[in-house]
C-alpha cells in the first residue's frame, strides 16, 4: 500500500499537466469593480448590503495597503500582466496609437511585449474564461489575448447597462448561451450569469479554470434596477457627513484601523472648469447640511443608485460561491476580489449627466426622480459621495493620493490560505496578481512568448502570506497618471496631485505614522523628498515616461 502511494505521488510530480494532477492545482476567480471606494463593502466598513463579499472577508485576509494604477484602464493592465501599465503600453489610457512621438509607454493598448494571465495560463492547461469589461484596447479582443470565451464589451469605459445589443459573446462563432426576454437585461446580472455558464463549463472539462470577472458596476453610468434603488434612498437622505462618521466608527471597530489612521476633511473638489466642478474647483466639498433640499433628494437617488450596483456584484458573488459550494469545488479556488481605483469625483459634488466631461449637471425632481438609473439615463454619483467612498482616504480616482490608488483586497482560499480572518498590512499592487497566480497554480511566467521576448514581471508573489507569514519583504512601488505621481519606499510616500490647470506640488508623508496623508512633511524633510523624487525620475525613465 505505501509503495503503491509513493509511486503515485512520484508519477504525479513527473507528469505535469495530467488531468489527475490538474484537478490538484486551484481553480482561479479574479473579481474586478470598478470605481468601487475603499469603504463601500461592509467588511471595510461601508453600508452597502454585500454579505457575499463580507463572507469572503471573514473567509479568507484582507489586505488594507492594496495599490493599484488610480485609473481603470492602466489598472486592468496591470493586473492582467503584472508590469507597470507603462510597460504594457498604456501609460495613461487607451486611444490611438501615440508611441511615435511619445514613446513606447503610449501605444494605447497592450502591447506585444507583455503576457496576460490568460496566455500564462492557458499554456499550464487551464480553461481561462472573461467576462464584462475589457478596456485594455479594442484592437486586440480578450479572445485574441489568450481567454477561451467572453462575454461583455470591448470598446471603451463604459457602457449601457440596460441595453443587451451593446455586448457581445466570443470567439465570433459562438451562440449566445443566454437569452433575455425584452426589459429583462441588466448587464450587472448578466456578467454573473456568464460567469456561472463558464464556470459550468471549466468544470465539464475536467481541469481547472480561471475566470476574470471584470464588472464595470459601479462605474457611471449609474444604473440599476428600481426595486434595488429605492431600498437605499432613505439611507442616502441622511448626508454623507454622518455616514462618513458612521463608517469611520465600524472600521475601528472591525481592527481595520490602528492609531495611524486619522479622520479626514472632506477632500478638495480638484481644480477645474467651474461649471464642471459645479462651482467648487479648488474647494472642499460642501457640508450635506449645507445644501437645499432638492439638491439633496437627487444626490441620494444617485448615490442609491451607486449603492443599488455594487449589491447586485454581491448577489453574483452569491451565486457563484453557491454554485461552487455545491459542485464541491469551492475549497479549491482561489477567489481574489479588487477595484480598479477608488471612487471617482468627476466631476464635483452634485455629479453629471450625459457623456462625460460634455455632460452637464441636471437637478433631478418630482417624478424624474424614478427614472435616475434607468434605460437610458447617464449619471455620474459626484465627489461628495466619492469622499465618503473613500473614508477616511483623501482625494479620488486619477489621484496617486491614497483614495485614488488604494483599494481593499480580499483573498479567498479555504484549502491554500492558512490562518485565514486576519488584516494583512503589508503594501501590495495589482502587478503582484500575476506572480501569485503563476505561485499558486506553478505556471511559468514566460521569457518569450510566440516567438517574441517578454519584459520581465515586476510584482512579487504574496503567496507567503498565504501560507501564514504576516507580513512581506519592503520595497520600493511606483506610480503615474497623467501627471499625478507617487513613489512608495517602505513607511513613505511622496506625491503629487493631477490637476488640468496647476501643475501640482510634492507631498511627503509617513504612512507607518499618517495612514491618511494629513500631515505634509516636505517644508520639514527636504532632502528626503529630493532623494525620493530622483528615485522616482529614475524610475520613470526606465518605463519611458513623457514628463
Amino acid at each position: 500500500m505505501n509503495a503503491r502511494i509513493s509511486i503515485s505521488t512520484f508519477g504525479l510530480l513527473l507528469l505535469p499537466w495530467m488531468g489527475i494532477r490538474a484537478q490538484a492545482r486551484p481553480n482561479i476567480i479574479v473579481v474586478l469593480v470598478d470605481d468601487m471606494g475603499y469603504s463601500d463593502t461592509g467588511a471595510f466598513g461601508g453600508e452597502v448590503r454585500t454579505p457575499n463579499i463580507d463572507r469572503l472577508a471573514s473567509g479568507g485576509l484582507r489586505f488594507t495597503q492594496t495599490y493599484n494604477s488610480a485609473r481603470c484602464c492602466p489598472s486592468r493592465a496591470s493586473l492582467l500582466t503584472g508590469l507597470y501599465s507603462h510597460q504594457a503600453g498604456i501609460a495613461n489610457f487607451t486611444g490611438p496609437d501615440r508611441s511615435a512621438a511619445k514613446g513606447p509607454a503610449y501605444l494605447g493598448r497592450l502591447n506585444k511585449k507583455c503576457v496576460t494571465l490568460a496566455e500564462v495560463l492557458r499554456s499550464a492547461d487551464y480553461s481561462t474564461y472573461c467576462v464584462g469589461k475589457w478596456h485594455v484596447g479594442h484592437q486586440e479582443n480578450p479572445v485574441i489575448r489568450g481567454f477561451d470565451e467572453f462575454y461583455g464589451y470591448i470598446r471603451g469605459h463604459s457602457t449601457d447597462q440596460w441595453n443587451v445589443k451593446n455586448y457581445a459573446r466570443l470567439p465570433a462563432d459562438r451562440k449566445a448561451e443566454i437569452e433575455y426576454k425584452p426589459g429583462a437585461f441588466y448587464a450587472t446580472d448578466a456578467f454573473s450569469d456568464y460567469a456561472l455558464e463558464f464556470i459550468r463549463q471549466g468544470q465539464e472539462r475536467k481541469k481547472p479554470f480561471f475566470l476574470y470577472l471584470a464588472h464595470s458596476s459601479p462605474h457611471f453610468p449609474l444604473q440599476a434596477p428600481a426595486a434595488t434603488r429605492d431600498t437605499y434612498v432613505g439611507i442616502y437622505r441622511r448626508g454623507w457627513d454622518v455616514l462618513r462618521k458612521e463608517r469611520y466608527e465600524r472600521q475601528k471597530k472591525s481592527g481595520l484601523l490602528t492609531a495611524s489612521w486619522k479622520f479626514t476633511e472632506r477632500s478638495a473638489v480638484p481644480v477645474d472648469r467651474a461649471d464642471i466642478a459645479n462651482g467648487y474647483p479648488g474647494k472642499r466639498n460642501p457640508p450635506w447640511d449645507s445644501l437645499p433640499a432638492k439638491r439633496r433628494e437627487d444626490l441620494s437617488y444617485r448615490m442609491a443608485t451607486f449603492a443599488a450596483m455594487l449589491e447586485h456584484v454581491d448577489r453574483g458573488i452569491g451565486r457563484i460561491l453557491g454554485h461552487l459550494e455545491k459542485s464541491g469545488d469551492l475549497d479549491n479556488t482561489l477567489i481574489l476580489f479588487t477595484s480598479d481605483n477608488g471612487a471617482c469625483y468627476e466631476w464635483g459634488p452634485f455629479g453629471f449627466d450625459g457623456r462625460s466631461r460634455r455632460g452637464k449637471t441636471t437637478l433631478h425632481q418630482g417624478e424624474k426622480l424614478k427614472n435616475v438609473g434607468g434605460p437610458g439615463t447617464h449619471h455620474s454619483v459626484g465627489s461628495a459621495w466619492s469622499c465618503l467612498s473613500n473614508t477616511p482616504l483623501r482625494m479620488y480616482k486619477h489621484f496617486n493620493h491614497e483614495g485614488g490608488n488604494c483599494n481593499q483586497l480580499i483573498a479567498h482560499w479555504p484549502k491554500g490560505i492558512k490562518k485565514p480572518d486576519r488584516w494583512v498590512r503589508s503594501p501590495v499592487h495589482l502587478i503582484d496578481i500575476m506572480p501569485t497566480i503563476c505561485g499558486v497554480t506553478g505556471a511559468g511566467y514566460p521569457e518569450k512568448h510566440q516567438g517574441r521576448a517578454i519584459t520581465p514581471v515586476e510584482g512579487v508573489s504574496i503567496k507567503p502570506v498565504f501560507d501564514g507569514g504576516e507580513s512581506l519583504p519592503n520595497r520600493t512601488l511606483y506610480f503615474d497618471h497623467f501627471g499625478s505621481s507617487a513613489i512608495r519606499p517602505g513607511d513613505w510616500t511622496l506625491v503629487r496631485g493631477n490637476t488640468r490647470y496647476n501643475k501640482a506640488a510634492w507631498e511627503l508623508y509617513n504612512i507607518a505614522e499618517d495612514r491618511c496623508e494629513t500631515n505634509n512633511r516636505i517644508h520639514s524633510l527636504p532632502q528626503k523628498a529630493k532623494a525620493l523624487e530622483k528615485l522616482w525620475t529614475e524610475w520613470a525613465v526606465r518605463m519611458k515616461i513623457q514628463q
